[in-house]
């Protein structure tokens, strides 16, 4: 698997590329990356110097780390919000997702 696939930064490219990276700027960069990291002492992994500058990722930058499956992906935590928002830009505008879960649970406590 490539490094960038493995660290999971951001969005696949449509097609599914999954060389396919966004870096700091937010444009597309294509790289084909092997890594392979080895767990040190108190469970620690460094990436990659090449890595992490073909990502962008420099000292300080906070990463977000979720499973995917069988996958550790790491993603810079504005890249995580910024990809929550846009799944919610696609809702429609007179919808309400909080009015829909608090009438979901007025009907719970009413069953109740």
């Amino acid at each position: 698997m490539s490094a960038s696939a493995a660290l999971g930064h951001g969005s696949r490219r449509p097609n599914g590329n999954r060389d396919a990276v966004t870096g700091r700027d937010g444009t597309w960069h294509t790289v084909t990356m092997d890594a392979t990291l080895v767990l040190g002492q108190q469970g620690r992994l460094v990436i990659p110097a090449d890595v992490r500058a073909a990502l962008g990722l420099t000292r300080g930058d906070r990463l977000h780390l979720h499973l995917s499956g069988p996958r550790i992906v790491l993603e810079r935590q504005q890249d995580a919000v910024n990809e929550l928002r846009g799944l919610g830009a696609k809702l429609p505008k007179d919808r309400s997702l909080v009015e829909e879960l608090l009438a979901e649970r007025r009907v719970a406590a009413a069953a109740e």
